[in-house]
């Protein structure tokens, strides 16, 4: 991280001098609907904000609060905020409020401010929370000279106090602000939709029904759209896009179809601001009839100046970046207007890339279009497998790469049991269909194994001839890219392997160069972070205990690391940041003084291949020994279980995405590379491994990556998220320089880019 310090200078060192939050207080409210994670960026804000060293206060009941004041804003402690991070809605309450709404009740809400010395505030809400929030901090000058003309603050309180910093964290289920990748709430509210469609799938296969879904999303389409992505839906209703008229007669007769080619089940979503072209709603009762994210925003407030801006903390891709608050609300009312005007293309736009990404993604895999014609057909043979341990979200790639492929006019091969199985000619060609209800498994539908092609290679070359293979997508693990690898090193020796590969990085590791996140990674956490919650509550009502838990990974500690946030861990050990026993040391009696207040218990993560010498059962030995009479310990290999059952909503719909653009990418590849007859492609490019890189997708060679991979631990040398232990260390109280940390930048963007910079 050291390679990071001049970056963070400048604001952080002249806060790092002075004490950083030293002598300033700041203040978190939630307002509007509840979503879930607000809790957990209340106390990242909160635990920050204390850590820096300034007074942070909680106000509950959200804007209501803020003007009522009273006990409605207490000040926080440190244990104010332990254990929350696991919990639904807000701990402070959320209230709508009519009186801050006017002046008076502002002027209510300064002064209240002003009787604690508070000038910063973090709003986490909706866009009209945050325009609220904007007002206030526009008005503030002129509410404190009002409660100094009114007698109610003396002049010297006016002028100390003369400036209010403003950040918004957005919290809504529906993602429909501008300027964020996701909000806070929308991901848990796409895992119950999920829940239930899962739910009802075995149902509706045994009975052949078609079920209609209604959501969220009285003015955004986000959650339906993804759940309908992610389950394969079979229709899908959102009020960007109204269907044309007449689409009553023209859905029937797509469901039909579906029926009649052996489909036992048929799903139907709608947003629940779904209309029609003419405007008129379109309900579910209708269609049944018819058919039958907060320590980054502490950062900010304290490095804010009276000339900065009101700013959202956003994220984009893996990265913290600061937007002008209202430049955001701006084209986010936008997006309602062109939909009130019926203005439905450019309302998709708006939305941003991934938005409209995700919508053309849905269109062309819902639904097959007549049988390619003989004069689309592209004479080209693609082959598809799965390489490596399985992860969730492999089953969605394969799906859309299946049936990508065959609306380019491919024919498409399976694969069963990765490189053994192309050694065996466990080869098969697929169609549509036979894809069909593969989105919501986990594991892998073609069957996985970690063989690479040197060891079988002349068979694979034989079977790639018999089969005319021109092209290969291999999903899977670092032995994916390996094995891709290793066929580009014998293109030399065979000519047969002078074809199209592409890798699409799949495993729990998270290990593979070329891409900041791995498919299959996402569930992984998931499945980590409710272990890891299960076993903190299985202490509940017991005596102090420290739990210390292993997690997968190999050498690589992502996983440890980003569950060890998302759960609140004390301590998190991996292989890439080396420790010693003196850390080991440091880490044991920071949490006997911690276990000595009020806590009750403690979470140590540890990655499996973290040390040689310093297994989990050291550890356990150590923290067992250290806090006799204080606390005990116990310990859990989580184990396969981090590979989780059924992807998560962001796997289903990563992978989907992934499967369609590798797909598309070998479709040019084929094309630039067919002469006299046939495929030869021999160029560093026409091998690439897909990835997501800070915000966008990017093809990487196999042969450039060699340079930056750590062969022998299977991993890159370095890794992005390496600077998030940072922030798992101050959470956890650690005192850390703040020169360390890696600020997100301020973007003054505009409305283009606000929509384009919008996912991928």
């Amino acid at each position: 991280m050291a390679s990071h310090t001049t970056a963070a200078l400048g604001g952080l060192e002249q806060l790092r001098m002075c004490g950083a939050g030293a002598g300033r207080a700041l203040a978190v409210l939630t307002s509007g609907g509840d979503a879930q994670g607000m809790n957990a960026a209340v106390r990242a804000v909160t635990r920050m904000g204390i850590y820096v060293g300034a007074k942070v206060f909680l106000i509950y009941e959200g804007y209501e609060g803020l003007v009522e004041g009273g006990d409605n804003i207490k000040q926080a402690t440190w244990l104010s905020v332990s254990n929350i991070i696991q919990l639904g809605g807000t701990i402070i309450g959320s209230a709508r409020c009519k009186a801050f709404t006017t002046r008076e009740g502002r002027l209510a809400a300064a002064y209240n401010l002003v009787q604690h010395g508070i000038t910063n505030l973090c709003v986490i809400g909706g866009d009209g929370s945050l325009t609220g929030a904007n007002i206030f901090r526009s008005e503030w000058g002129g509410l404190l000279q009002q409660l100094v003309t009114e007698g109610k603050i003396p002049e010297s309180v006016a002028q100390t106090y003369s400036h209010l910093n403003i950040v918004g964290l957005v919290g809504s289920i529906d993602n429909d602000f501008c300027g964020t990748d996701m909000t806070i709430g929308t991901d848990s509210a796409l895992h119950r939709i999920m829940e239930v469609i899962d739910a009802i799938t075995t149902t509706a296969q045994s009975h052949q029904r078609t079920f209609v879904l209604e959501v969220m999303g009285r003015h955004c389409g986000y959650l339906a759209l993804v759940s309908a992505l992610a389950s394969g839906a079979d229709w899908l209703f959102i009020p960007e896009s109204p269907p044309e008229d007449g689409w009553e007669n023209f859905m029937c007769e797509r469901l039909g179809e579906t029926r009649s080619r052996g489909s036992r089940l048929n799903i139907i979503i709608i947003a629940e601001g779904a209309i029609d072209r003419h405007g008129k709603p379109i309900t579910s009762a209708y269609v049944k009839d018819s058919s039958k994210m907060g320590m980054e925003a502490v950062m900010a407030l304290l490095e804010a100046t009276p000339d900065t801006p009101a700013c959202v903390v956003s994220l984009s891709g893996n990265q913290n970046v600061r937007l002008p608050l209202m430049e955001c609300v701006q084209v986010t009312k936008e997006v309602q207007k062109a939909m009130d005007e019926k203005r439905f293309d450019e309302a998709i736009q708006l939305r941003g890339r991934s938005f409209e990404t995700n919508w053309n993604i849905y269109k062309m895999l819902a639904h097959q279009k007549a049988l390619v014609s003989a004069s689309v057909q592209s004479n080209f043979s693609v082959a598809i497998l799965n390489v490596g341990a399985p992860a969730a979200g492999m089953n969605a790639a394969v799906r859309s790469a299946v049936r990508t492929g065959i609306s380019q006019g491919h024919k498409v091969y399976i694969i069963h049991d990765g490189f053994e199985g192309l050694a065996k000619g466990q080869v098969h060609e697929v169609n549509w269909h036979d894809v069909a209800g593969w989105l919501g498994r986990g594991g892998s539908m073609l069957g996985t194994k970690r063989t690479l092609p040197k060891t079988c290679l002349e068979k694979i070359v034989e079977n790639v001839r018999a089969y005319n293979i021109q092209a290969l997508l291999v999903i899977g693990g670092f032995e994916a890219y390996e094995g891709v690898l290793q066929l580009v090193e014998a293109r030399s020796q065979y000519e047969e392997l002078c074809f199209v590969m592409c890798v699409i990085p799949a495993t729990i590791s998270n290990n593979v160069p070329g891409t900041d996140f791995s498919l299959g990674s996402d569930t992984a956490v998931n499945a980590a972070m409710e272990s890891c919650d299960r076993i903190k509550q299985s202490a509940s009502g017991t005596k102090r205990r420290v739990f210390i838990v292993e997690t997968m990974g190999g050498y690589c500690g992502y996983l440890s690391t980003v569950t060890g946030i998302a759960v609140g861990a004390d301590a998190a050990y991996v292989f890439e940041d080396p420790f010693t026993i003196h850390d080991l040391k440091a880490n044991v009696e920071h949490l006997t003084d911690k276990m000595k207040t009020d806590i009750q218990r403690g979470l140590v993560l540890r990655n499996e291949k973290s040390h040689e010498h310093y297994t989990t059962e050291f550890l356990y030995n150590l923290y067992s020994s250290e806090g006799r009479g204080i606390f005990d310990c116990r310990t859990n290999v989580l184990g396969h279980l981090q590979q989780g059952g059924a992807p998560t909503p962001f796997d289903r719909n990563y992978g989907t995405k992934l499967g369609v653009k590798a797909m598309l990418w070998m479709s040019d590849k084929l094309r630039e590379s067919y002469r006299k007859g046939r495929v030869f492609a021999n160029s560093a490019d026409s091998a690439c491994v897909i990835g997501l890189r800070k915000k966008t997708v990017a093809f990487s060679p196999v042969t450039e990556l060699q340079k930056v991979t750590d062969f022998e631990h299977r991993m890159p040398r370095e890794q992005w998220w390496l600077d998030l232990r940072l922030m798992l260390k101050m959470l956890a109280n650690y005192q850390i320089s703040l020169t360390e940390y890696v600020p997100g930048k301020m973007e003054h963007v505009t409305r283009r880019t606000l929509s384009i910079e919008k996912g991928f």
